[in-house]
């Protein structure tokens, strides 16, 4: 097989052979672990390493070698319109336990699925009819027309804007559902958001480039932009292969209007749904202050006796239960009877069982991160800000008031 090895073709072929390793990679811990999230971030490095490809293969010589130029020509590596679906299905299924590729989630395919038709109809035509260039006789390969690629970016953004809004919406949910909100709010998410940007900035970042050296625009200096590509690539193949954090929250939200979310955490179906939608929110509109008070005590009543803040992985859910309610009306209580987020919340607890340790002197026969987890954290660093925002003292330093 034709394959010039040099020092264009040589990077990107480890680049790219790497990011094809890192998808199967995802794709077994998927098998393995059953999680969703890794059969999407598998897809995503798998499209992402193919959008290289071309370039790759060029330097390699295929373009200027029958019958690689034909391959190069009838069949699409960069698959625009299927990349940002992908990389929002990705942030969902990480985000949403519930989240289900339905027949509505199918339609955000259909332009890749039409993309990938227009190049089967383009190779019937010149190759099995024709059976000589016609669509090809500029020599130019489909996959960078500019119609192609302006689309295809616009396409990335609007999904990168649907993906940050999905995780707005979380954001919101996950403090008023989970006390450890901190632990479950993502960093991962944060960076391959920010390197999903990163990729889509690029080509404005090498057209700003260009009009200081020119010699960024042509063939070779073009090898730069996809050797950056693939580099941001590469850190989101190993890093998300490296995840290990996944939410059990499960919800219903749509992230194009303003309608509230519902947990779904023992709903199985969308009739259960929608009607368990009606009647939380008929239970919460019907509450008054009378109801919010008596919740209200039961509900330091149980926190205290039961020591439910304990457990570093409560939810509101769980607290429901123990009250024999639903969540909307816990959630409420929290909200309107302490002015408070649930994650705030059990922290407060959890910050006062801390205090009551240290007053007892427990923290000259334990470290503090022992006594933290003791009391319900579940890292150093939510200890640390979630005592510095009750106390507005770090650890050490109240400790050196008493």
């Amino acid at each position: 097989m034709l394959y010039n090895f040099n020092f264009y073709s040589s990077l990107l072929l480890i680049t790219f052979t790497q990011g094809i390793i890192y998808s199967f990679l995802l794709l077994k811990k998927g098998l393995e672990t059953q999680n969703k999230s890794n059969y999407w971030l598998s897809f995503f490095v798998f499209l992402c390493s193919l959008y290289v490809a071309p370039w790759m293969l060029g330097f390699a010589g295929w373009y200027d070698n029958q019958p690689y130029r034909d391959f190069m020509f009838y069949t699409p590596f960069q698959h625009l319109f299927f990349i940002g679906p992908i990389i929002f299905f990705y942030t969902k299924s990480l985000l949403n336990q519930s989240f289900k590729f339905t027949k509505n989630q199918a339609l955000h395919l259909i332009p890749g699925l039409l993309y990938l038709f227009y190049n089967l109809i383009i190779w019937i035509y010149d190759k099995q009819i024709l059976k000589k260039y016609y669509f090809y006789e500029n020599g130019m390969d489909k996959d960078f027309d500019p119609w192609y690629q302006t689309a295809g970016q616009i396409s990335m953004v609007i999904y990168f804007i649907l993906s940050i809004r999905y995780y707005n919406l979380y954001k919101k949910l996950i403090v008023q559902v989970a006390s450890n909100a901190d632990a479950i709010l993502f960093r991962w998410i944060k960076n391959y958001l920010i390197c999903f940007l990163i990729m889509l900035l690029l080509p404005s970042i090498f057209d700003i480039i260009a009009k200081i050296v020119p010699a960024i625009q042509s063939y070779q200096g073009s090898w730069w932009f996809y050797l950056a590509f693939s580099l941001v690539l590469y850190y989101i193949a190993i890093t998300g292969y490296a995840n290990a954090v996944n939410t059990k929250i499960g919800f219903k939200v749509s992230v194009l209007d303003s309608k509230p979310m519902l947990l779904l955490d023992s709903f199985q179906d969308l009739e259960e749904v929608e009607n368990a939608i009606e009647i939380a929110y008929e239970a919460v509109g019907s509450a008054r202050l009378a109801d919010i008070e008596l919740w209200k005590q039961q509900l330091e009543t149980l926190i205290q006796t039961e020591k439910l803040y304990e457990n570093p992985e409560l939810s509101l859910t769980d607290v429901a239960i123990k009250m024999r309610t639903n969540t909307a009306i816990i959630s409420k209580t929290i909200n309107q009877g302490f002015a408070m987020n649930f994650n705030d919340f059990i922290n407060t607890y959890r910050i006062e069982a801390v205090k009551l340790k240290f007053a007892n002197g427990e923290h000259k026969k334990a470290t503090l991160l022992g006594i933290a987890y003791d009391c319900g954290f579940n890292s150093k660093a939510t200890f640390n800000r979630a005592f510095k925002k009750n106390t507005s003292y770090s650890p050490k330093e109240f400790l050196n008031t008493i």
